[in-house]
């Protein structure tokens, strides 16, 4: 019996993380240089603290407009209400959060630290591989080629 996938097995581990105290402009950049649509915030002992996505990044934009705000951090305007997982949430529940909810990732943790990420393409990534059909076996063009052969002569 096939044991069922968790998030440790599909979660992206090598992540490109924020600080809350960085300037958020500078967050931004690393966000369009690594193009991404976010990225998870952790503090000095990588513990998750929130996530600063492009939409947070449209905060910026409107205060900075609204108040003419040259710089702050990423802590004032990064999502600390965030929907989190464990390694061990299976692929089934995972990809239930994502149609039920409008988050684009899902940090995982151990406690409170980061250890990983899983995106809504990592879940259609896996799906797509278990759920893949399998190509007819070669036996199988065999006998249809014979069947067309067999169709094709003269009866005689």
């Amino acid at each position: 019996m096939n044991k069922p996938l968790l998030a440790r097995d599909l979660m992206v581990k090598k992540l490109v993380t924020l600080t809350p105290s960085m300037d958020v402009h500078r967050a931004i950049g690393v966000l369009l240089k690594n193009k991404i649509s976010g990225a998870p915030v952790i503090d000095e002992n990588r513990n998750f603290v929130g996530v600063f996505s492009e939409k947070s990044c449209m905060r910026v934009v409107i205060e900075a407009a609204y108040e003419g705000l040259p710089s702050n951090t990423v802590e004032a305007f990064m999502d600390t209400q965030c929907r989190t997982i464990t390694e061990e949430t299976d692929l089934l529940s995972i990809a239930q959060i994502f149609a039920d909810t409008p988050f684009r990732r899902l940090p995982v943790l151990d406690g409170t630290k980061l250890v990983g990420q899983l995106s809504r393409r990592d879940v259609l990534r896996a799906a797509h591989e278990l759920l893949d059909v399998p190509k007819p076996s070669e036996s199988g063009l065999l006998y249809l080629s014979a069947l067309v052969e067999r169709h094709e002569s003269p009866i005689g």
